[in-house]
């Protein structure tokens, strides 16, 4: 029996997030529906002009969002990330420890610097817009990877937002070459339609000949594969990963094992937030993977859950929410999908 169900390596970052209007985003000069990446002096600029009106703060970046929602749910899972020794890098590895998820944290010792933060704009219409500034999880290289937990785990995670970076990036390929020559099974998500757009060589050079399971959005889906046919991406993505997720909104998502094309549909409810959606989505659905679920059923936990999610603010549930939609599908209580 290994040790993890998943290990995962991302950039840390505290997520900060503000309630906006949409007039609001053009105020401040903000791209609206994406990441984009800040430096240090334009944040600054940013949290100046805000205030201390935002409305919460949290341990998050994409990875990590994805392996709290694992253990949550019962996983065993492993994070390693790059934080420094100021106050908030604390208060990340702390996060992360009491959620139940081990890391490198626990054993290094965090290097000086600035730890990462994501300003997320919520607008009405539940659309977020995230501003990011790196900190020192720019700086994630190979001596951040924990070996000996890739080769002790049943998956590897990659987020694609490690493409933005030559060390980090790096560092995700490694991973997933040690998880290749252990026979691990890896999977990644393509994180935002902006990685597609700026980091394309990145995302590839990650996904290396393919790897054995893909997330993404339809918007990054089609940015990959260079077509607004979703069927015509639907097939570049049999090329590049043995198996593949793509969500699709209000039209619920589409899921590819390997052999059929299967179809879930989506839970109908009223979005107010719709950050850590897409986290959630692969770590519901790569639960129900390692509980032998199978994919459609699988298919049906990730879409429960990221339909859970974004009916409240932030980047998870509660733990003791997670438990409880875990249990009321496993007793087959789940809302009919529609």
């Amino acid at each position: 029996m290994k040790k993890f169900d998943v290990y995962a390596i991302g950039n840390a970052l505290v997520d900060i997030e503000y309630h906006s209007t949409v007039e609001n985003l053009l105020l401040l000069n903000i791209d609206k529906g994406v990441m984009t990446l800040i430096d240090e002096q334009r944040q600054n600029n940013l949290m100046s002009q805000l205030g201390e009106s935002h409305q919460s703060m949290a341990c998050g970046g994409s990875a990590a969002n994805t392996v709290i929602a694992l253990a949550q749910m019962g996983a065993k899972t492993h994070f390693d990330c790059r934080v420094s020794n100021d106050m908030a890098g604390q208060v990340y590895a702390q996060d992360l420890h009491r959620s139940g998820v081990s890391s490198i944290l626990d054993e290094k010792q965090a290097p000086r610097g600035i730890t990462g933060k994501c300003l997320v704009f919520v607008t009405p219409d539940a659309d977020r817009s995230m501003n990011t500034f790196l900190g020192v999880s720019s700086e994630l290289d190979k001596s951040d990877i924990d070996e000996e937990a890739i080769k002790h785990s049943r998956y590897v995670y990659l987020e694609g937002y490690l493409a933005s970076g030559e060390s980090t990036r790096d560092a995700a390929i490694e991973v997933r070459r040690i998880a290749e020559q252990r026979g691990i099974k890896t999977a990644l998500s393509l994180s935002d339609p902006n990685m597609v757009a700026f980091f394309r060589d990145g995302l590839e050079a990650m996904i290396g000949d393919r790897v054995d399971l893909l997330f993404a959005n339809e918007d990054e889906a089609c940015a990959l594969a260079q077509t607004s046919d979703f069927n015509e991406a639907i097939e570049a993505f049999k090329k590049i990963s043995n198996r593949f997720a793509i969500t699709r909104g209000k039209q619920g998502s589409t899921l590819y094992d390997g052999l059929n094309i299967i179809d879930i549909k989506p839970h109908k409810v009223e979005a107010i937030d719709t950050l850590g959606a897409g986290d959630m989505y692969a770590g519901a659905f790569l639960y129900g993977l390692l509980q032998d679920m199978g994919f459609h059923r699988s298919g049906d936990l990730a879409s429960l859950a990221s339909a859970e999610i974004v009916t409240q603010y932030g980047p998870r549930l509660a733990g003791e929410q997670t438990q409880a939609l875990l249990a009321s599908f496993n007793a087959g209580n789940s809302p009919t999908n529609s």
